[in-house]
């Protein structure tokens, strides 16, 4: 024991002696339990004066050295360097002065340890298996051993329950005979620390180790793909995770395909995902993880195909061959994995694949010889891969196709074709027809052309006469082949005409106007004297109404009809002989869409024939006030300022040349004499001796018998 501390604790005895007052004996210590090779005093006190003795076990103890009388009534016991053999009862025995005999006893003990030797505090075990860790604690009196985990007590083989282990593994991990900890089968979940405890049998002397754990796994690689499939492009990003597991965590690596550009790819933190971005063809091919530790190291493959979006070229995307010729398109396509080119006939939905034959297909060129009219149209070259098509099409544009299905009917003086069928385009729209006929093989084809929108005759012809025609449709390209030839003849004047044709086609809906192209075929061999116009609604109790139009007229107008409404239209032809049977047509006007227009509302009206009346009010009254000193301008100019009008006096600046006349207009006095005088516009009334005037603001010119008014004056007529 250090000597330091062994006086202090001897200092501590004799104060506790000095200042005790208690006469009952007691044996004082500072501790019951004594580490091997420490020093310990027992003090024994009386607690009155007497003869003290020591005893160990029941017997004397004789040891002079070690044992001291400290006062009349205190002795102490010193034991130096405690061995094992110095443990046992100690008991100290008082025999006072007065003869009365006293003793007191307590138990002392001596221990070794508890030690660990040759235990590691630092064990690695593979994921799965047996671990075992232990624990070889040592001391005197015998120890015993428990395993702590997370302040809790672990079972030991025989318990039948973890008692209050804490731990989802339950019996797994458990204290062995041995006193070694073992583990089944371990699991991650198992790594940690653990403590070994060692505590002295029977005393409360204990001591503790801490011991790592640690559970190791190789690592493994899963993929969520191991192939992966993209679409070149600018706009196309690909990731690619690598999972990773494994104690300690593995280190993540990648083998990239030899023609691989770093330039623009990216990893994330942990390198377990590569980001390719604008993904390009020489991006495919094999991507390996790989993932390490000091246990071991997997890899797993990743298989990026790269496919290139096909495209098509073609050597023009439209042509125009007259009928007979020869024509050829040149059509490739490119793309990953190499698309197949087909061409399809657009306006039947064939595919040519054909290499021989008028129409065919040779090494990707489109061939047709001797375009017919039937050829014209729309054909597409298409590259067909597995992941994407692509199309380009191409117009061929030839003359229309011979009018084939038609029927021609005579009028008086004219000829009507009507379409069963419409003759092949050629590819673009017909645009017109021209029409032909002649009255013999002699003479050369007349000819008109008339828009394919209206009605197909032949006008102005000779009554009772023979002719021959025939027709051909015309589009952008040119004009087509000529129908058969077909030999009618005029039907002679017969007085009514013919009814006029409607182009339905070609009607007009405004809001709730109407309107449509009409057109009279046959006049019936007389000029026509008007058109007869009857419309009504459509519905029960409908009127109709009527009107009529100038023979010149080329459509029919209506207007103010009645939204959301169906009606019905009558159009009769008329000329001097009579009338013709009526063209009818359906028509209907929608519902109407209210739209807010920009306009001035009411209040902008009145507002504006305000502004402009009170301009007018002050042009008259500024003309007022210029030519005849009166108004309402006149007025206030004098209130402010003060100002004299020229030609007047006041009451108050006497009678002057009025003679102190006051100008009233419309009063008559009662009494005197009245004077009145009529001059331009000008009355008066006097009265002798209070006399009063009355002027107008109306001022005529003077005449030759009226003086020139001075200094004011007004002006004065000669008698």
């Amino acid at each position: 024991m250090d000597q330091s501390a062994f006086i202090l604790r001897m200092a501590l005895l004799l104060l506790m002696l000095v200042y005790s007052t208690d006469a009952k004996m007691e044996i004082i210590s500072s501790k019951l339990d004594v580490l091997v090779g420490e020093s310990h005093l027992l003090l024994c006190k009386a607690g009155a004066e007497g003869e003290i003795t020591w005893q160990k076990d029941g017997d004397d103890i004789s040891d002079e050295e070690n044992v001291s009388k400290v006062d009349e009534s205190s002795s102490k016991f010193l034991i130096k360097n405690a061995k094992m053999e110095n443990a046992g009862r100690y008991t100290c025995l008082c025999e006072f002065d007065n003869g009365h005999t006293d003793e007191i006893s307590t138990q002392l003990y001596i221990y070794e340890g508890p030690s660990f030797s040759n235990s590691d505090t630092y064990h690695e075990f593979l994921e799965g298996q047996e671990g075992v860790v232990p624990c070889l604690a040592s001391g005197k009196p015998s120890v015993d051993v428990h395993w702590i985990r997370d302040q809790r007590e672990l079972p030991s083989y025989g318990r039948t329950s973890a008692q209050g282990l804490g731990l989802h593994c339950g019996n797994r991990v458990r204290q062995s005979g041995d006193n070694s900890l073992h583990i089944e089968a371990v699991r991650r979940e198992d790594a940690g620390t653990y403590v070994c405890q060692a505590r002295i049998k029977g005393r409360p002397i204990s001591k503790q180790l801490s011991i790592s754990v640690v559970v190791n796994a190789p690592p493994t690689v899963r993929l969520r793909e191991e192939v992966k499939r993209v679409m070149a492009g600018p706009e196309t990003n690909v990731s690619l995770l690598c999972l990773v597991d494994g104690l300690p965590k593995p280190n993540i690596s990648w083998t990239m395909p030899v023609n691989f550009d770093p330039s623009h790819h990216q990893f994330n933190s942990d390198r377990s995902q590569l980001t390719i971005h604008s993904v390009a063809r020489g991006d495919y091919g094999e991507y390996v993880c790989t993932a390490r530790n000091k246990i071991g190291e997997s890899s797993a493959t990743i298989m990026l195909h790269v496919s290139e979006a096909p495209e098509v070229y073609v050597s023009m995307e439209q042509q125009s061959v007259s009928v007979g010729e020869n024509v050829s398109v040149t059509c490739n396509v490119s793309g990953h994995p190499q698309p197949e080119l087909h061409w399809i006939s657009k306006h039947n939905g064939h595919t040519l694949d054909s290499a021989s034959g008028r129409v065919r297909v040779v090494g990707g060129v489109l061939m047709i010889d001797k375009v017919a009219p039937s050829d014209g149209g729309l054909f597409s070259c298409m590259a067909v891969s597995p992941s994407l098509n692509a199309s380009r099409d191409i117009a061929i544009h030839t003359q229309p196709g011979p009018p084939q299905s038609l029927s021609v009917s005579p009028g008086s003086t004219s000829v009507l074709f009507s379409l069963n069928t419409p003759p092949i385009s050629g590819g673009t729209p017909i645009t017109s027809f021209a029409l032909q006929w002649r009255r013999s093989q002699a003479e050369q084809w007349k000819e008109t052309t008339v828009p394919a929108s209206v009605p197909l005759a032949i006008t102005s012809l000779k009554p009772y006469t023979s002719y021959t025609v025939r027709l051909a449709a015309l589009n952008a390209v040119g004009l087509g082949e000529f129908s058969d030839t077909y030999t009618v003849r005029t039907q002679g004047i017969r007085g009514e005409p013919d009814s006029p044709v409607l182009s339905s086609k070609q009607i007009r809906v405004d809001s709730n106007s109407f309107s449509v192209p009409l057109q009279q075929i046959d006049d019936g061999g007389t000029p026509l004297l008007h058109f007869n116009i009857r419309y009504k609604e459509d519905k029960e109790g409908g009127e109709w109404k009527e009107k009529q139009l100038q023979s010149d007229v080329s459509s029919v107008f209506l207007s103010e009809l009645s939204f959301g409404s169906d009606y019905q239209l009558e159009v009769i032809a008329v000329n001097a002989n009579g009338s013709s049977s009526p063209a009818m047509l359906n028509f209907t006007i929608p519902q109407s869409v209210k739209v807010t227009k920009p306009g001035m509302t009411k209040g902008g009206v009145v507002g504006i024939v305000m502004v402009i009346f009170l301009v007018l009010l002050l042009v008259v009254d500024a003309t007022c006030c210029y030519t005849n000193r009166r108004g309402l301008l006149m007025f206030i100019a004098v209130k402010l300022f003060g100002r004299k009008v020229p030609g007047l006096k006041t009451l108050e600046e006497g009678e002057g040349t009025t003679n102190g006349e006051l100008k009233l207009k419309g009063l008559a006095t009662p009494r005197g004499s009245i004077q009145q005088q009529q001059h331009a516009g000008v009355q008066t009334q006097t009265k002798e001796g209070g006399q009063h005037r009355e002027v107008t603001c109306d001022k005529a010119p003077l005449t030759k018998y009226e003086k020139t008014p001075q200094n004011g004056d007004l002006p004065t007529t000669d008698a």
